[in-house]
C-alpha cells in the first residue's frame, strides 16, 4: 500500500520536474526576445544586457525604453497570460467541458462594462490606468454575483447547477453586452479608446498594473492549485463526489470565485483576450496528462508564453508583413487569429485519438 499510495506523487513530481525545466528555458527566453523586440525599435543584444545590467536609473533613451515601457509591459503580458491559463484550466475542470474559459459566466461583459463605464468617467488617468483596472474588477465581481443570484431564482435553499450557473451567465452576459454597446454610443470622442480596450490592449501596461496582478495571480493559483484534489474528484461526477463526502455546490462556487477575481483583474488590465485560457489548458493536458495538480501550472505557465508571443506579434509581426513600421494592433485580435485555428486543431486531434482508442 505505501507504494501504491507513493506512485501518484511520484509522477506528479516527475511531471512538475518536466514542467519546471521546459518553462525554465522557453519563458525566459520569449522574454529576452520582448524586450529586445518592441514596436519601434529592434536594438542589439550587447546594448539591451548592457542596459538591464546598469538598473533603471539613468538617462540614457533606451534604458527608459526597456525598464518604463518594455519590462513593464511584459510584466502585465505574462500575468494576464498566467491567470487567463489557470482559470481556463480550472473552469474546465468545474464544469466538466473542454470548451468552457476564464469569460464563461459572464465575467468578461461585467469587467469590460465597468472598464468601459471607467474610460469614459475619465478615470483611466488615475494612478497609470490602475483605475480602470479597478473598475474592470468590481464589474467582474458584481456580474458573479449577479450570476449567482439568478441561479438561485428558487430561493435561498435552492440548489445551483452547473447548467443554471451557465445559463445564468448567457443571460447576464447578453444584457451588460447590450449596455456596453449603449455606453459605445454615448462615449463620444473616447469611444476608440473603449473599443481599444474591448479588443485588448497593452500599450498602456504600467508597474502599478503589474504591482495589482502579481500578488492576484500568485495567491489564486496557489488557492487553484489547492483544490486540485477537489477538482480531480468532482470530474468523476456530482453523484461520485458526494459519495466520497465532497459537496459539489461548495467546490464549484469556490473555483468561480477566485477564478472571476482573477479574470476581472486580468480584463481590467488588458481587456478582453480570447482563447488563451481554452487553448493553454488543452496544451497542458497534451503535454502533462490528465492531473490537475501539474495541469494548472502547466496550463498558467503556457498562458503566460502565448500572451508574450501574441503580443510580440501584435507589436512586431503584423507590421512587418503589412510593411507599415510602428503600426501595432490590439493584442486580442492576435490572440483570436492564432487560438481559433490553434483550438480546431487540438480539437480534431483530440477526437481522433479517442476514435482511435
Amino acid at each position: 500500500m505505501p507504494i501504491a499510495s507513493e506512485t501518484p506523487r511520484i509522477g506528479a513530481r516527475h511531471q512538475l520536474t518536466r514542467l519546471g525545466i521546459g518553462a525554465g528555458v522557453v519563458i525566459p527566453a520569449l522574454m529576452l526576445l520582448y524586450v529586445k523586440v518592441g514596436s519601434h525599435g529592434d536594438h542589439a543584444w550587447s546594448d539591451i544586457f548592457a542596459h538591464l545590467r546598469h538598473g533603471p536609473y539613468g538617462d540614457h533613451w533606451l534604458t527608459n525604453v526597456i525598464w518604463m515601457v518594455r519590462l513593464p509591459r511584459l510584466a502585465v503580458v505574462m500575468l494576464v497570460g498566467w491567470i487567463l491559463g489557470a482559470v481556463g484550466c480550472a473552469f474546465q475542470a468545474v464544469f466538466r467541458n473542454a470548451l468552457a474559459e476564464p469569460y464563461i459566466v459572464g465575467v468578461s461583459s461585467g469587467a469590460a462594462t465597468g472598464g468601459a463605464l471607467a474610460l469614459v468617467a475619465g478615470v483611466s488617468a488615475l494612478h497609470s490606468g490602475v483605475g480602470v483596472l479597478m473598475a474592470g474588477f468590481v464589474g467582474g465581481l458584481t456580474s458573479l454575483a449577479l450570476v449567482y443570484r439568478l441561479g438561485r431564482a428558487g430561493g435561498r435553499s435552492a440548489r445551483v447547477s452547473v447548467s443554471q450557473l451557465l445559463l445564468a451567465g448567457v443571460t447576464v452576459s447578453a444584457l451588460l453586452s447590450a449596455l456596453l454597446s449603449f455606453i459605445l454610443m454615448l462615449a463620444g470622442h473616447d469611444t476608440n479608446r473603449v473599443l481599444g480596450f474591448l479588443l485588448g490592449h497593452t500599450s498602456d501596461a504600467s508597474w502599478p498594473k503589474a504591482a495589482i496582478l502579481a500578488p492576484v495571480a500568485l495567491v489564486g493559483t496557489v488557492l487553484l492549485v489547492r483544490s486540485s484534489r477537489q477538482l480531480a474528484v468532482l470530474s468523476l461526477g456530482d453523484a461520485v463526489a458526494t459519495s466520497l463526502g465532497l459537496d459539489p455546490r461548495r467546490v464549484v462556487l469556490h473555483v468561480l470565485l477566485i477564478g472571476t477575481a482573477m479574470t476581472s483583474a486580468a480584463v481590467g488590465a488588458v481587456g478582453i483576450v480570447g482563447f488563451v485560457g481554452l487553448v493553454a489548458p488543452h496544451l497542458a493536458r497534451l503535454a502533462f496528462g490528465l492531473d490537475w495538480r501539474v495541469n494548472l501550472p502547466a496550463a498558467a505557465a503556457i498562458g503566460s508564453g502565448l500572451m508574450v508571443v501574441a503580443d510580440l506579434i501584435a507589436q512586431r509581426g503584423l507590421a512587418e508583413m503589412a510593411q507599415r513600421p510602428g503600426m501595432e494592433v490590439n493584442v486580442g485580435i492576435v490572440a483570436a487569429l492564432i487560438g481559433a485555428p490553434s483550438l480546431l486543431v487540438l480539437l480534431r486531434n483530440t477526437a481522433h485519438h479517442e476514435r482511435v482508442q
